[in-house]
Parts: structure tokens; C-alpha cells; sequence
């Protein structure tokens, strides 16, 4: 699918959007500890934005769909308004890249005696394929089973059982986790068996999660064409928990015509940049980052189809505007850019394409500092990624956005979550992580999960916008400090993540 084909008018929305004026020197020697303009971020712009942004108009910005240029076009707009300057590619805001999507097309079907059974509602296909699958069903009670039973070529179904080992309490999205580690797990195993196609009835545990696993298995799988297709060997479908005493019954027949869609289309990045003052500086960058994507319109959840991404992450994407027009009000000594990522939400793609594609030389950003989920949870504690081992890239930019907390945001830090060893692995899951691998210096400033995270229930009303102010303004702040210093920032010699 062309990019024309998804867009109508994108070629004059880009238009529009090419300019904006030049921003002028100003005179003196900028101090790293004392950011010249935090009273610009103001409480009641960055929640006239975060409205705006979050409300149901903009359906959850889904990575590929016209929701997310449409959010896309949004952000570029208010950096145009604020005065940034156009940054991305061909002397506009934005930076398309291809995305290859891979889904199960619509017009697939299944049935188990004789009985459709609907796509996403009774049925869950957890890889896209395109298979054909006819035959009568083995019903299995363990595991145990397949050392007793010749299954090769056999459609079998079984149970869900648990993973091993069991998610630990309190993670994230914990029902889901545990569906995909047992799916993963018990179709491997099945697999080995030389069976044909698997059936997984969702088990007590998994059952009230199906919505949000499954919207994960509608997605269907995102890459870049420089990524390779995951293989998907023979059809594996989850189904709800009641269906399993019809597949345990004498006769069984089950019967699926599985087709997959394989397209591309495009995301997009939103670019935007206010240049330095000092003559050799303004040549470096200090990259504020976000991403402006979220998981789009789903399975309703008690009534509400719209995920829409509040803190996750249009209170990033609104900081950095506000950070936009307080570096516009006063420059710092290098360069600001803003780099509003999409896709990060289907695998960190917008970032990664920019880290391989940047509009800037690579070699010009000094310093990344990214945010995901500003806005939540009490409202005197935050966390900083990448300030401990293995996870610190830099202990000189890590200094300085621990002195810029103490002397203006003065938030309690929870470094337990930078720990190698920490159930969420949250470090690895946010814009920042690729910049880190590319050697640049990297910061992620969060104030973490919450129950309401990846559900429809994250509304811009559960927003802490007074703390989500400070933590906008401590970002900031640590790039002011980014930019003011005389030396450049270097990576600790030693960095090495731990996977």
C-alpha cells in the first residue's frame, strides 16, 4: 500500500508545515545550573495539550493507521506554532519510514463442528499464517500425554497450563504475561511432537485478559524491511475457557482457513529543532525524545474501545513542546532537538529508524533524553534509567540530571527499577534504548507503571498535571545542563548491558 494511498493531502500538510523563522543569537555566557527559562513551562499549555492529544478524537494514535499521521500532523503543527524549526526530512517536520505490517486477514474462518466460530471474539490466531486445517481433534490432559500418542499430523487441543516460571505478583500486565509465556512454552513443546495444528483453551488465569491479549495477537507483528519475518510453522489458536468441553467430546471436528495480509505502509517521526548560540556548539544537539504513538481502537473494555495513551505517552509528547517553547524564549549554547517517535509501541521502530536514518549527523547528538509516562503515581516520586549499572552510558550526563533534580524538581528517586534484575526490565522497553546501543549518551526519565497502563482506562483526567509539569521542567533542566557545558559528554568506557 503506497504512502498516497493512506494520506490524502499529506503532500500539502507537509507543505504547510516546511517553515518557520530563524532563531535569533543572544549575547552571554549560559550557566549550567541555573536554566534560564522554567517559568515558560506552564501548567495550564502543557494540559490544554495533553487533552487535546489524549481525547477520544484521536483514537488512540495506532502506530501505521491515519490515527497516528493525523496525531503526527497535530504535534507538528504546535512545534510550527512554537516556533521550532523544521528538522525532519526535505526541509519539513516529519520523517515517513516503511512499515512492514503483518496481520490475519479478515476473511479467514474456523469452525469446530460445524460451528463458525468469530475471528477475535471466539478465536484468537496467535501468529499470522496462511494455513488450511481440516480434521478431527485430540483432546490431550497433559503434556504427559504426547509421550503416549503418535501426534504427528494431528490437530490437538489441550488446556492452557501455567508458565514456568509464574510471572511475579504485582507486574504489569501480569494476565497477559502469563498467556504468552504458557502459549509460548506449551505449542513449543507441541511442536517438537510433529503435530499439525494446536488448540489452547484459555485456562482461570488467562481468561479475563483474553481482550488484552488478544488485541496483541489482532496488532498482527510490525517491522522494519530491514528486519526479518518471525516464522509462524503451523497454526496455534487460543479460544475461551468454555469452549474446552466441546473439544474434549467424542468427534470433535475442527476446521480453519487461515489467510494473512503482508503490506506496508507508512510511520512516522516528527522532527523538529531550535538552533544554539554559540558559533561551534549550535552544531551539536541535545536530543529530547518521546513518542507520540499508542495502541489505537481495541476489543471494548468495560465500554470503552479507546486506548488512549495519556501518560503513555502523550504527557511526554507534550513536554517536550513545552520544553520547545521555553529553549525558543532562550537558547542554550548547542542546539535542542525534538525527535517525537512513532511506533514505539510496535518494537521502538520510530527510534530505531531515526538512530539508522538520523536528519542530523549521528555523530552531532551529544545526549538523548527520553520520557515515557510522566504524568502518574505519588506525586513526589520519579525514577531515572540509565543512572545505575549496567544501565548508566554516561556517569558526567547522569550527574547532571541528578543536580538539576535537587536544585529544581527535587522528586524522591526509585532507582530499584534500573536494577539488571528487576521483573519489568523497563530500561529496554523505551525510545531511549536504541541511542545507548549507537554509543550516544542516554537518559530515561519516567515516573513508572501503573494499573491503568496499556488499558483504555489511561484518560488524560487520571493525569497528575502539576507533577507532570516538574518532571518536564527537571528534564529541561538536565538538558540546559547538556547544552551549557563547555565539554563534551563522553560514554563510560565500560558500558556493556546486560543483554
Amino acid at each position: 500500500m503506497r504512502f498516497t494511498t493512506l494520506l490524502p493531502g499529506a503532500a500539502l500538510a507537509l507543505g504547510l508545515l516546511a517553515g518557520c523563522a530563524r532563531t535569533p543569537s543572544t549575547s552571554g555566557v549560559a550557566s549550567p545550573t541555573e536554566p534560564p527559562a522554567l517559568e515558560a513551562i506552564r501548567e495550564t499549555e502543557i494540559r490544554r495539550d495533553l487533552f487535546s492529544l489524549a481525547s477520544d478524537s484521536m483514537r488512540g494514535r495506532r502506530a501505521g493507521t491515519p490515527d497516528e499521521l493525523r496525531a503526527a500532523i497535530w504535534v507538528a503543527e504546535r512545534a510550527r506554532a512554537a516556533g521550532l524549526q523544521p528538522a525532519g526530512d526535505d526541509g519539513t517536520y516529519f520523517q515517513l519510514y516503511p512499515l512492514h505490517r503483518i496481520t490475519v486477514a479478515p476473511n479467514s474462518r474456523m469452525s469446530l463442528n460445524g460451528q463458525p466460530l468469530a475471528l477475535w471474539k471466539d478465536a484468537w490466531v496467535t501468529a499470522p499464517i496462511s494455513a488450511r486445517l481440516t480434521g478431527p481433534v485430540v483432546w490431550l490432559n497433559s503434556l504427559a500425554d504426547t509421550v503416549r500418542r503418535d501426534l504427528r499430523g494431528k490437530i490437538v487441543a489441550m488446556s492452557l497450563l501455567p508458565p514456568t516460571p509464574l510471572p511475579v505478583a504485582n507486574i504489569s500486565l501480569r494476565g497477559m504475561r502469563y498467556a504468552l509465556a504458557a502459549i509460548g512454552q506449551q505449542s513449543a513443546a507441541l511442536r517438537a511432537r510433529g503435530v499439525a495444528g494446536i488448540i489452547l483453551a484459555a485456562d482461570a488465569m488467562t481468561e479475563p485478559s483474553l481482550e488484552f491479549v488478544g488485541h496483541r495477537y489482532q496488532d498482527g507483528q510490525y517491522l522494519l524491511p530491514s528486519m526479518p519475518v518471525p516464522p509462524a510453522p503451523i497454526p496455534v489458536l487460543l479460544v475461551r475457557q468454555a469452549m474446552a468441553a466441546t473439544l474434549q467430546a467424542p468427534k470433535a471436528r475442527f476446521q480453519a482457513e487461515l489467510d494473512l495480509n503482508d503490506f506496508e505502509y507508512p510511520s512516522i517521526n516528527v522532527v523538529a529543532r531550535v538552533p544554539g548560540t554559540d558559533p561551534e556548539l549550535r552544531k551539536e544537539n541535545v536530543l529530547f525524545s518521546g513518542h507520540h504513538d499508542h495502541d489505537g481502537i481495541g476489543t471494548p473494555v468495560a465500554g470503552d474501545s479507546i486506548w488512549n495513551g495519556a501518560d503513555d505517552n502523550a504527557t511526554v509528547s507534550v513536554a517536550l513542546l513545552a520544553i520547545g517553547r521555553a529553549w525558543k524564549q532562550r537558547p542554550g549554547a548547542r542546539s535542542a532537538l525534538f525527535v517525537w517517535h512513532g511506533a514505539e509501541e510496535r518494537g521502538l521502530l520510530g527510534s530505531r529508524w531515526f538512530v539508522d536514518h538520523p536528519t542530523v549527523p549521528k555523530s552531532s547528538i551529544v545526549a538523548v533524553l527520553n520520557g515515557d509516562m510522566m504524568g502518574r503515581n505519588s506525586p513526589d516520586s520519579a525514577a531515572l534509567l540509565g543512572s545505575t549499572a549496567p544501565h548508566r552510558n554516561s556517569e558526567a550526563l547522569v550527574n547532571m540530571a541528578l543536580k538539576a533534580n535537587q536544585n529544581v524538581s527535587k522528586f524522591t528517586l526509585d532507582n530499584s527499577w534500573d536494577d539488571a534484575k528487576h521483573p519489568e526490565g523497563w530500561y529496554f522497553r523505551s525510545d531511549h534504548l536504541p541511542y545507548a546501543r549507537a554509543g550516544i549518551p542516554a537518559l530515561f526519565f519516567t515516573t513508572l507503571l501503573h494499573p491503568d497502563y496499556h488499558t483504555p482506562r489511561d484518560e488524560a483526567s487520571r493525569i497528575d498535571v502539576a507533577k507532570l509539569t516538574r518532571m518536564t521542567r527537571w528534564m529541561y533542566a538536565t538538558g540546559w545542563a547538556v547544552s551549557a557545558t563547555p565539554q563534551r559528554l563522553t560514554q563510560d568506557p565500560d558500558f556493556k548491558l546486560e543483554r
